[in-house]
């Protein structure tokens, strides 16, 4: 097995870049640099370190050192620890790459040999890249949960329970003209009707893991020229949608991310919703409508001003929306009243604060981070779902072997969540996504 390295820190400038290297060939590596003595385990030694060839100085580094198994990888591990100069990365890559069976780590690969070694399993890895790019507070903290191997131990449970449901029927397998006791059946039967309803309760989330990883998404809409843009640009603090008095200046969707007391947010930009014979106009608003579907919430923005309320926006609002009546400056003595309705002055930053703690109230009353796991991907809920199919097709009218083998699709779905059986056709997938020192 070739002995990889990579930067784990970020690139460019900075005052110390960490070089890691991880397999067979780590401690001669270390030799070759000219580091005559290994540092004692976890302990950090510095050392002048030369390039393998032309013997020049590269750089006075702190150096660590792991031994297998103890050590994130699970294999003989070390780090350089270098002044973070381009010359001085270059200079120590062009060093390693010197040296026979030694090369540049693929993206992910240093947590794909640990998830091969045993260090974690698929959902510990999965957690491990959200918190690399969790941005918000609540973010952080699921990643962490996750991290902390809570999934993986509820999986397990579960799995281990089918399985010693699957033993129960395998055992009977070899006798076919014995029947299966009755306490034995009622036994199956309550382990399965069990398995189902905890893995039912389980999906039935409300998708509040994915939500929280990947941002509560709120659509914008309104008719043109409510003041759709401009209220983006306001959460967001710069100008990221065009504003103009010309109506239909909004075509496609934009969206921004923010951060609101922990909680991620992805705020969409609509185009306003009218009756138009412009063909790029029309898609616009085909996709404002369809984003106003799939929205977790929406914030529909009324003109104060207006004397009538706009029909087409008036249909999209559902329990799950936040009603704003802008230009109230323009319009104080409005009487225009809808249910969650707040009257604003974008322009004058004018109830701004209320909006603002409307979304906070409605992300802790809907995606706060729950006592128990949480599904956090797609794959999950997949695999999750597939196995409560076999749960459901599992009879004790079936013939054994059939019956068993329900019992055993149900419990390798829930290991292929943590990739206790074979599953090398997602592995790419998931650590690909990983950053090239991870």
């Amino acid at each position: 097995m070739d002995t990889i390295f990579a930067l784990a820190t970020p690139p460019g400038k900075s005052g110390v870049a960490i070089i890691r290297i991880s397999g067979p060939q780590t401690s001669s590596i270390l030799y070759s640099l000219s580091i005559n003595k290994l540092p004692i385990e976890r302990y950090a030694k510095l050392h002048k370190v030369y390039h393998p060839i032309s013997q020049e100085l590269i750089d006075n580094a702190l150096i660590l050192y792991f031994k297998s198994p103890a050590s994130f990888t699970g294999e003989d591990c070390a780090e350089l620890h270098l002044h973070g100069g381009r010359a001085i990365i270059d200079h120590i890559y062009d060093a390693l790459n010197s040296i026979e069976n030694v090369r540049l780590a693929e993206p992910g690969e240093f947590s794909l040999r640990a998830f091969k070694n045993g260090k974690m399993d698929l959902t510990e890895a999965e957690a491990l890249i959200d918190l690399i790019d969790a941005e918000t507070k609540m973010q952080h903290k699921q990643a962490l949960r996750q991290m902390s191997g809570e999934l993986k131990d509820l999986y397990n449970s579960w799995r281990e329970e089918i399985i010693k449901g699957l033993s129960l029927v395998e055992a009977y397998i070899d006798f076919p003209d014995e029947d299966i006791p009755d306490e034995v059946t009622t036994q199956l039967n309550n382990l399965v009707k069990t398995m189902i309803n905890s893995i039912s309760t389980h999906l039935d989330d409300n998708n509040r893991g994915e939500k929280l990883r990947n941002g509560i998404y709120v659509t914008i809409i309104g008719a043109t020229n409510v003041g759709k843009s401009s209220l983006l640009n306001l959460l967001a603090k710069r100008d990221v949608a065009i504003v103009s008095n010309i109506a239909g200046t909004t075509r496609d969707i934009i969206e921004v991310k923010l951060d609101l007391a922990g909680y991620p947010f992805v705020i969409a930009d609509t185009a306003g919703i009218r009756e138009t014979n412009d063909q790029i106009e029309t898609e616009g608003i085909k996709r404002a409508l369809d984003s106003a579907r799939n929205a977790d919430l929406k914030i529909a923005i009324f003109d104060a001003s207006e004397k009538e309320l706009d029909k087409n926006t008036l249909e999209l609002i559902d329990d799950n929306s936040i009603v704003l009546f802008n230009k109230m400056d323009l319009s104080p003595n409005n009487n225009h009243s809808l249910k969650n309705s707040i009257p604003i002055s974008i322009k004058n930053n004018i109830g701004i604060d209320l909006l603002l703690e409307k979304l906070k109230s409605f992300a802790a009353d809907n995606f706060s981070p729950s006592s128990d796991p949480v599904i956090t991907r797609e794959r999950h809920r997949k695999h999750l779902s597939l196995s409560i199919e076999s749960l459901l097709r599992f009879n004790k009218e079936l013939p054994i072997e059939l019956a068993a083998e329900e019992l055993r699709i149900a419990a390798s779905h829930l290991g292929k969540i943590m990739g206790r059986i074979d599953v090398e056709e997602i592995l790419d997938q998931i650590f690909s996504s990983f950053c090239i020192g991870k």
